[in-house]
């Protein structure tokens, strides 16, 4: 009774004060009863007594203090009840778009330019793989949809704060009649710190596995580099045993971006050999770069002398030079890990291809359910995605390699096949666009 007595008093003065008088009150009266009975003549039984009573009463007032009771258990468990939502928002699996705030913005090299992105809500950052992009969407002005891109994050900060997206200005092919990069040029021009981007949670499966002891060689030209540093300091910060190359390629010192970043992460990192390999050097370059030259498989071979994984970034030739090179040299294509986010060339750059076995595609239809429209397939498109685009309607996309995931759609009814193995993860149910045709006579998409 006592204790559920102080368990309803929520003041801890009042509730101590309480306590104290009880305890006082129960040692007085045993202490009297027990003078009563023996009779003691010697006065230090009294004081005795007295002195009983009084650290009685400090005790109480104490216990007191501290007891909080179920009174107040339940005031706490309550409490923790009402903050579990809030928790559990923050933890919630972030799946659609969500707003970035461009906090800061750098320019890294003549052609390169990282922007800062934290998240407008002040939420939670998840983390990601060191390796994966963030997909993106642009309101470009002049364009009849929103433009949706995917870039590497270029770092890997702890705690996640924010996400940075190293970026290339692409400009107009050189003899070509072709629009300089859309995307590209639009951020390098038009965004600046303050500007709001939708962006999707970080996703791709080129990752390193920062876990395992195999040495790891990160090979680079260009704007490839932005994996790279993501790569190289998730290994410095939670695994620095393991060996690891950094080789990467460039014109000349002034499209060189992040050296001096790379560097720093070398410096902290003793298992971190760095090599850098300029193709036109200037006299300004002197004692910032390693050899002169491209890099390609001779100069790997120089450099990494064991077993290792390698992970290829850059443009298409670099890559199939390197792949082609790699496994000239006896290297396992297990061992070996790219993404490029442009076709490559059909006779080194195809990832195993699916045989398309719809003899009869006069016989197909597509129904795409939201537009209510059914519509036979047409042997001139190449995939679903441009079928869709070719018969008014506007599918999100992005790398249209079956790469970034961004074209991904349910697939309500029917089979269809890939001309090429998906690079993104493809929930059950649905399909990516970009390298899909028909399988079977009727196909229906949530489209």
């Amino acid at each position: 009774m006592l204790f559920e007595s102080l368990g309803r008093i929520q003041n801890p003065v009042v509730r101590s004060l309480t306590a104290a008088l009880t305890t006082l009150s129960v040692i007085t009266l045993a202490s009297a009863i027990a003078i009563g009975v023996t009779k003691p003549k010697d006065e230090s039984a009294y004081k005795t007594a007295i002195y009983a009573s009084l650290i009685g009463a400090g005790g109480g007032a104490l216990f007191g203090w501290t007891f909080k009771g179920k009174g107040n258990q339940l005031k706490a468990t309550q409490a923790l009840q009402d903050e579990q939502p809030t928790q559990a928002t923050e933890r919630s699996t972030w799946k659609d778009w969500r707003n970035f705030v461009v906090v800061r913005k750098v320019k890294e090299s003549e052609e390169i330019t990282s922007f800062y992105l934290q998240p407008e809500d002040q939420g939670k950052l998840p983390s990601f793989q060191p390796g994966q992009f963030l997909t993106i969407k642009l309101e470009i002005p002049g364009q009849a949809r929103p433009v949706i891109r995917t870039y590497s994050l270029s770092d890997y900060a702890e705690p996640h704060t924010y996400y940075r997206l190293s970026i290339k200005r692409e400009p107009k092919p050189s003899g070509l009649d072709v629009m300089p990069g859309l995307a590209s040029n639009f951020m390098h021009d038009l965004i600046h710190e303050g500007a709001v981007i939708p962006a999707k949670p970080p996703s791709g499966k080129f990752v390193l596995d920062v876990e395992k002891t195999l040495p790891a060689v990160l090979i680079s030209n260009g704007v490839g580099i932005t994996p790279m540093i993501s790569m190289a300091k998730a290994v410095t910060r939670l695994n620095p045993e393991r060996p690891l190359w950094f080789i990467h390629g460039a014109r000349d010192g002034s499209f060189h971006a992040f050296r001096e970043e790379v560097s720093a992460i070398a410096a902290q990192n003793p298992n971190l050999t760095i090599h850098y390999a300029y193709s036109r050097p200037r006299q300004d370059d002197a004692g910032y770069y390693h050899s002169t030259g491209y890099v390609d498989t001779a100069l790997i071979q120089s450099l990494v002398m064991q077993d290792a994984e390698y992970f290829l970034c850059g443009s298409p030739p670099f890559m199939e030079g390197l792949r082609s090179g790699l496994k000239e040299a006896g290297v396992p294509e297990s061992r070996v890990f790219f993404e490029m986010f442009t076709k490559a060339s059909k006779v080194t750059g195809d990832r195993s291809l699916t045989k398309a076995s719809n003899g009869d595609v006069e016989a197909m239809a597509v129904v795409f359910a939201q537009a209510n429209q059914t519509i036979a397939w047409s042997a001139d498109s190449d995939n679903l995605l441009e079928f869709a685009e070719a018969n008014g309607l506007n599918p999100p996309y992005s790398c249209r390699q079956g790469i970034c995931g961004t074209c991904e759609c349910k697939l309500l009814e029917g089979e269809v096949e890939y001309q090429t193995a998906p690079t993104a993860s493809v929930e059950d149910g649905s399909v990516l666009l970009c390298i899909a045709k028909p399988k079977t006579s009727n196909v229906i998409l949530d489209l």
